[in-house]
């Protein structure tokens, strides 16, 4: 072959291979469903994901637009959290409830950009001032800040309020029971509570808008308990009923009682059907105030 032919085909393969390359790059990025995030206009990205509870020591604290906003040093690495506007020391132990990852969120009140923050609605074992200092808003939900929105409920309209419309949680759909953390199925038999307005947990989802704001009892085994998040303490609830593909299995309830995971309990207390406390956290069904009897 000559040296003509070989400098021509050396050519040509090198431009089929700029051009391979220059195909990969601008191949658009594909994502799963659990990375997909929705992007505002303002470069707010809100992750599709909910964030797990974060335990760690605090780093840093600072406070504005009705939030304390605190850097976890967790065992994962340094995280950005807000909670309403609570009591946090530098260098206290700190368990942040389940919340939802912001990212490019911009505070106002700060005057800074947070690169990802997690936005959750309490430390437990504490009780957010912001509830006191505001009225709360339903059950106890964090109130608004003077002036905010009423938006995505009290704590969705204060991070509304705190960075600007574009940085408010996209509503998400009501799904049974905690649209956050729902525990997985566990393998029970416990008999469904005696006396009137006594149901299973699989009746009371099945039932929700007959029973909406009326008293019921129910009998089931705590699987989990979140002590004083937004001034009172979280129950979930199972008794072997309920469809884990529907998450009908999974009951929340608040109460100011306590209960160790494990117990066997009766709670009886006031249903609502449809509740939003804000920031995404929607229940098909939640039983609130309920009294725990063993």
């Amino acid at each position: 072959m000559g040296d003509g032919m070989k400098w021509r085909n050396f050519f040509v393969g090198g431009l089929c291979l700029v051009a391979l390359v220059a195909c990969n790059n601008q191949k658009p990025e594909t994502k799963s469903a659990d990375q997909a995030a929705a992007v505002t206009e303002d470069g707010v990205q809100q992750a599709a994901k909910p964030a797990g509870t974060i335990q760690g020591k605090a780093k840093e604290v600072l406070s504005g637009g009705g939030f304390t906003y605190v850097l976890i040093a967790a065992e994962k690495g340094d995280t950005w959290v807000a909670v309403p506007e609570t009591k946090v020391e530098v260098g206290e132990a700190c368990t942040v409830a389940e919340g939802q990852i912001m990212q490019n969120f911009p505070s106002k009140s700060l005057n800074r950009t947070f690169a990802e923050i997690v936005f959750s609605p309490g430390i437990e074992g504490k009780k957010p001032a912001m509830g006191e200092a505001h009225g709360g808003g339903a059950a106890g939900a964090p109130g608004a800040t003077p002036g905010a929105p009423a938006a995505d409920g009290a704590f969705g309209a204060a991070m509304q309020h705190e960075g600007g419309a574009a940085s408010a949680p996209a509503a998400s759909e009501t799904a049974p029971g905690s649209g956050k953390a729902v525990v997985p199925f566990v393998e029970l038999k416990i008999a469904k509570a005696t006396g009137g307005n006594s149901f299973t947990v699989a009746d009371v989802f099945g039932k929700a808008a007959g029973l909406n704001g009326k008293k019921v009892k129910i009998k089931a085994q705590v699987v989990k308990f979140s002590p004083q998040i937004m001034g009172k303490n979280w129950l979930h609830l199972q008794d072997g009923t309920g469809d884990p593909l529907k998450n009908t299995h999974d009951l929340v309830v608040t109460s100011a009682g306590k209960a160790e995971k494990g117990d066997i309990v009766t709670v009886e207390g006031v249903l609502a059907a449809n509740k939003d406390f804000g920031s995404g956290y929607k229940y098909a069904v939640i039983v609130e105030d309920v009294t725990i009897t063993r």
